[in-house]
């Protein structure tokens, strides 16, 4: 069935936790007058058919809406708690105007934490009348999801020492903020068309991939293309970057749509 959809990735942001250029950033990339190299907080959009998912929603959330011009969405679900991953949520809500509330899948520790930041959107009694609406659903990385007609496979991965979850949709996988992976959950990622992973930088970090580890990563798996995202400035232009990658692989960009 899976096979049967064309599906698209849009990357809504590409950059690490806070944005490229960073505030204050006196790096080289931070001047940079590519627009490449200017980095919203990561997500992506997940699409088939007249049907949009988002993964994650940053802080960024609203200008990404609007610059990809995202008429509805079907959902959201979520990878972990950080802030650059959830900070959006409360922009939800012309969303909420168009179908009352939106589905979001997450685990029950991404929900404990949501309702702690946001009380106001999971209030059952004296709730604001425009605070936003959602429509919880808790999944795990035991368990596979349906979405229209695609089967979606949750993928847990560690952040550090934080498990959180990546998703592969059909052939399309998205991995963000890994640093480790138990090999059953890597079987998961056999056979894919797009790979989209962290590369985070070329320096090694304590939660994140670099390039290299990024790298050894994709040749294991083999996709037949993978797209690196949640970068940082220290990585480099992404001109100069792209050039040092195996043919197969890309440094993604805010607004760069790729398609199975």
């Amino acid at each position: 069935m899976d096979k049967k959809k064309q599906i698209k990735v849009t990357f809504l942001g590409t950059g690490t936790s806070t944005g490229v250029p960073m505030i204050t950033s006196k790096h080289p990339v931070a001047f940079s007058k590519d627009p490449r190299d200017k980095r919203l907080r990561s997500s992506v959009m997940i699409s088939w058919d007249d049907i949009n998912y988002i993964i994650d929603c940053g802080p960024d959330f609203r200008q990404q809406m609007i610059r990809q011009n995202v008429e509805s969405i079907k959902g959201i679900l979520f990878t972990h708690e950080h802030a650059d991953h959830i900070a959006g949520l409360d922009e939800i809500r012309p969303y909420c105007f168009q179908m009352g509330a939106v589905p979001i899948y997450l685990s029950n520790r991404v929900l404990n934490k949501l309702e702690k930041r946001y009380d106001y959107i999971f209030a059952t009694e004296n709730r604001y009348p425009s605070a936003p609406k959602v429509e919880t659903n808790l999944i795990s990385h035991e368990h596979t999801l349906e979405l229209h007609g695609v089967t979606v496979t949750p993928v847990e991965v560690m952040h550090g020492n934080l498990p959180i979850l990546g998703y592969r949709f059909g052939d399309i996988a998205y991995i963000t903020d890994i640093k480790t992976i138990h090999d059953e959950e890597k079987n998961k990622l056999k056979d894919l068309d797009v790979l989209v992973v962290t590369g985070l930088r070329k320096e090694p970090h304590a939660t994140h991939f670099n390039i290299e580890e990024a790298l050894s990563f994709i040749s294991d798996l083999k996709p037949k293309k993978a797209y690196l995202t949640h970068i940082s400035e220290l990585l480099g232009f992404h001109e100069e970057v792209e050039k040092e990658l195996p043919e197969n692989v890309f440094l993604a960009y805010d607004g760069l749509i790729v398609e199975n």
